[in-house]
């Protein structure tokens, strides 16, 4: 029998489901993509259907394999990779009991706040490396339980199952025969400690989760079962890589020493740096996170995030309706030479890393009668890149590390302009892979490591290859007078 030729990754995102497959010389090829459905309730809320996600899945998967000429027995391997916090409960035969709470969701906001007023948060960070904010999935299972009707009394009775989407994607993957997550994921969950990586007694008490919902928590590469029941996948396909969106991005950009930093741009924007085998507590606002586990060795990461970065973009162009496409953002920006005093900050969802303020809002400032479309779209590309400063200016303080170069991926790291002020602002090179797939790259290669498809992390390293570098041309004086109008801008929001 022919040896399998390919790799699978599913890269299941916040707006869309991708499925992209690798052959063993890590070129890519075949890719499936389709959007789904964002449900918004009301204000602050935001919801997505567990069921239309594999839906989506499945469909991705057969395009994949359509674009590569392949069949389901050319693969070696399937690797996850996931949009994190976001949070569902389903039954043990496998039926949602309500839409998955998304990790843009603000309803917990109370909670946290709650929580705050009584001093339980340096007991959480201490514990989980993590804050009290809405973005992490311990509050939203706790909501789920406390608001789904019967779900707390079915979950004490081991009836029910939590999951982030990785967890959802293996049961469903096995036929449900397998509730795993992955420590990265695990990692985002305020319910994991972050020294012993096991789920932690006086968390699941804190936010009263019983553990009779939670699921395994294995390494990063590991074979976690085999396919059974898929539509276009025989059955018996190891399952065998699973990494949480922004790390495997990290391992797909193969930052694997200590310092190696990379800053995803999607729907949010994520700036990680690889901190070594232990963890490191920061104390300027960021977050500390599992990287990845592989063999027995766990890698740890620092991590800023901010909420909005593409989603800017989608609502220029949806809730604005200033530009038809998202990728024609620049063009639109490039028809004015600045934003002037124009400043956007994009707390469309709050403020993250390293502010931390769920409730300050999204702000333009510095309109006036001149102003106009152009200047808007060049100050929502600047405000994207304005909060990775901050978050970079964190990650200094507290790694004591400057960041040497600063690798980039995600769909809007093609927006050249956007990429030079980033640079600009940062006054560090950014660098440009050739192959922006990072996060499908990152969780293929942990589930081809564990198959022995691949031998070992120095032949990702050996692939990657830069595709452009972008060199800081702004002068000390105009970097200080941006971040001047920012800092105030940030204020007022």
């Amino acid at each position: 029998m022919k040896r399998p030729r390919y790799v699978l990754a599913v890269d299941q995102g916040t707006t869309s489901t991708r499925a992209v497959l690798l052959d063993s010389k890590l070129n890519v090829r075949g890719v499936g993509q389709q959007e789904f459905t964002q449900h918004f309730p009301r204000a602050g809320l935001v919801e997505h259907d567990l069921g239309e996600i594999w839906d989506t899945t499945e469909k991705v998967i057969a395009k994949a394999l359509k674009a590569a000429k392949a069949k389901g027995h050319d693969v070696a391997a399937i690797g996850i990779t996931n949009q994190r916090e976001t949070t569902g409960l389903w039954t043990n035969a496998g039926k949602p009991v309500a839409r998955a709470i998304v990790w843009q969701d603000r309803r917990t906001s109370d909670l946290c706040a709650e929580l705050k007023a009584r001093g339980e948060e340096a007991r959480v960070k201490q514990t989980t490396g993590l804050v009290l904010d809405p973005y992490f999935s311990g509050t939203k299972v706790k909501w789920l339980l406390d608001h789904v009707k019967n779900a707390r009394a079915q979950a004490e009775r081991g009836d029910l199952k939590f999951g982030t989407i990785d967890t959802w994607l293996v049961f469903k993957m096995t036929g449900g025969a397998v509730h795993v997550t992955d420590v990265s994921n695990a990692s985002r969950t305020l319910l994991m400690n972050l020294e012993t990586l096991a789920w932690d007694d006086a968390m699941l008490s804190l936010f009263d989760v019983p553990r009779a919902v939670l699921p395994r928590i294995a390494a990063s590469s590991e074979l976690y079962g085999l396919t059974r029941g898929l539509k276009s996948l025989p059955d018996g396909i190891p399952v065998s890589g699973i990494a949480g969106d922004q790390q495997a991005a990290l391992f797909g950009q193969a930052c694997f020493e200590p310092g190696e930093s990379k800053c995803t741009y999607g729907t949010g924007a994520f700036l990680l740096m690889n901190v070594g085998t232990t963890p490191v507590r920061s104390k300027a606002g960021l977050l500390s996170t599992v990287a990845w586990k592989v063999g027995d060795t766990t890698t740890y990461a620092l991590e800023g995030s901010a909420f909005i970065a593409g989603a800017a973009v989608q609502w220029l162009r949806d809730g604005l309706g200033l530009i038809k496409h998202a990728s024609d953002v620049e063009a639109l920006a490039k028809t004015v030479k600045s934003s002037g005093a124009v400043v956007f900050v994009p707390a469309l969802a709050g403020l993250g890393a390293p502010h931390w303020r769920p409730d300050a809002r999204g702000l333009f400032a510095g309109i006036d009668r001149s102003t106009t479309k152009g200047h808007l779209a060049r100050a929502v590309l600047e405000g994207i890149a304005l909060q990775i400063q901050d978050l970079a200016e964190a990650m200094k303080l507290d790694s004591g590390r400057a960041i040497p170069a600063f690798k980039v991926d995600g769909g809007a790291v093609k927006n050249d302009l956007l990429m030079q002020y980033q640079a600009d602002v940062l006054n560090t090179n950014v660098v440009r892979p050739k192959n922006v797939e990072s996060t499908s790259l990152g969780a293929a290669f942990l589930a081809g490591l564990a198959v022995g498809f691949w031998k070992s992390p120095e032949d990702i390293r050996r692939a990657w290859k830069a595709d452009a570098v972008f060199k800081p041309k702004m002068g000390a004086e105009a970097r200080a007078q941006h971040l001047g109008k920012w800092r105030d801008a940030v204020k007022r929001a």
